[in-house]
Order: structure tokens, then sequence, then C-alpha cells
């Protein structure tokens, strides 16, 4: 029976209604720093570059965005704590280390090999940590049938960690792979309908975890099916020491919305074992 009830909700992938609407990037740093001795500046700086321009992410995403910022920053030899900035966004936003490498190494034959190697001495320290991720990424994708896919940049705001897509069919049935390295989790969101509705998840390969609000964690497996009612708020995503993928389906349904919420917070997550 409960196979039965999973293919009738195959058609129906994790992205099927999650809103695309464009979301307010907040930054304050112009006010700390400058507030008082600069206030238009800081003001500008703020609201308008990132509360305006990097905000029209559905004009232009946030990689795509952070890869023109550190392209341009290096083509004029900044390569100072803004850079440096930057290069952490670029890595928030989806950019890889293996990809930091490529760009790099592409900006050098037009904006200067000095500027190139400036550059990487500063983006080996943002991304040195990925080292071993890559390779801890690549012995997972060998145990598990699916493919891990590409960043999952689109929703990068509203995870914590890196997290992977990988539309496995949109033929009769529309099928994505979800998969999260060690610690990453997505904010606490809420899957509204006005009638049916609701998700599931079913658990690939490594270890997760679901978890609903005022309710203890529950530990995702593979083979795990956890049934999401409409309306219930929760979150889900891998242990801290488990890379970890999940099939998600949303339960077909009428008028039915994707609502993310806050963070879920380190303290909280860090309570799980």
């Amino acid at each position: 029976m409960k196979t039965k009830i999973i293919l009738a909700f195959v058609a129906w992938a994790i992205n099927s209604t999650i809103i695309m609407a464009q979301e307010t990037i907040r930054q304050t740093a112009g006010r700390d720093q400058l507030g008082e001795f600069a206030p238009k500046f800081a003001e500008l700086n703020d609201d308008v570059l990132f509360g305006e321009v990097w905000s029209r992410t559905d004009k232009l995403g946030l990689r795509d965005r952070s890869l023109v910022t550190i392209t341009s920053l290096i083509s004029q030899g900044i390569t100072d704590n803004s850079l440096t900035y930057h290069l952490q966004s670029a890595k928030q936003n989806g950019i890889t280390r293996t990809e930091i490498a490529e760009i790099l190494t592409h900006i050098g034959f037009y904006a200067g090999w000095p500027k190139a190697w400036a550059a990487f001495r500063l983006a080996k320290d943002v991304w040195a940590a990925d080292t071993a991720g890559e390779d801890a990424k690549a012995a997972f994708q060998r145990e598990m049938i699916f493919p891990i896919g590409e960043p999952n940049t689109a929703y990068a705001r509203y995870f914590i960690g890196n997290s992977y897509l990988a539309s496995l069919s949109k033929e009769q049935v529309a099928v994505s792979n979800v998969t999260f390295e060690p610690g990453c989790r997505n904010n606490w969101h809420i899957h509204h309908a006005t009638s049916g509705g609701g998700q599931m998840l079913i658990g690939v390969a490594g270890r997760g975890w679901y978890q609903e609000e005022g309710k203890d964690a529950v530990e995702i497996l593979p083979g795990t099916v956890i049934h999401i009612p409409a309306g219930v708020k929760h979150w889900h995503g891998a242990a801290k020491d488990s890379w970890f993928a999940h099939l998600a389906f949303e339960v077909p349904g009428e008028g039915t919305s994707n609502e993310w919420l806050e963070p879920v917070s380190d303290e909280a997550y860090g309570q799980l074992k």
C-alpha cells in the first residue's frame, strides 16, 4: 500500500511549487562602518547597491552577480577585504572550489597574471575546507544510485551549507534528487494548500534529519519515508557528520505554495546526534 502511495505522488517534485520570488538582500556594512561619518554613502551601499541591485534576483541570480563582481574587482586590481567578502559570498552562492580556480585562471589571461596571483591567495583561504569536501562528495556519489547534480544556487539563500539538485525525469513524472553536504539544512518552511497538499520525503543515501515545529527530530536513512501535512512548519537536512540525499515530492492539492522562514539555529541543530 505504501508503495502505491509513493508512486501516486512521484509526479510532484519538490520544486514544482516553490515560489521564485525576488528576495531582498540585507546588508549593514555601510551603516556599521560609515553610518555616522558618511550616512548617504552608507545608505547607497546598504539600501541601493545591495537592497535594490543585488536583490534583483528575478533578473540575474546571486551566483552570476557574484561572478560579475569578483571579475570586476580583480580586473581593477582590488584584492583587499572587499574581494575576500565577495569571494566568500560567491562560495555561499554556489561557486565551487573547482569553478573558482578555473574562473581566476581565465581572468588572469585578460586582467593580468599578477592580479590573478593575488586573487588566488585569497581564494585558497576561502575554499580551503573544500579540498577534503570534494573528495568526500565524490565518495558519496559512488555509493548513491542517483546523481548528486548541480549546486542548488537558485535556493541557496534558504539553506545553511551547500546543497545540490539533480532532475531525474521531466517526462511522465518529474523527479528530483536533493543532496546535502554534512551540516547542511534548509530553513524552516511551510507547504501551504487550500485543500490537499503537503510534501513527502524518501531517504536515498547517507543520514539526515526531519523535524516538525514542537516535535523531536526524526532520523532519515535510506528507505525512510516522511509524510508532511500541509500547513506544518518543518525543516530537513543532513546530519552534521554525514552527506545526505533524499527524493522530495509535493502532494497534489489546490492553492499550493511554499513559505520560507527563519534558519534552523546552530544551537538547536547542534543538539542532534
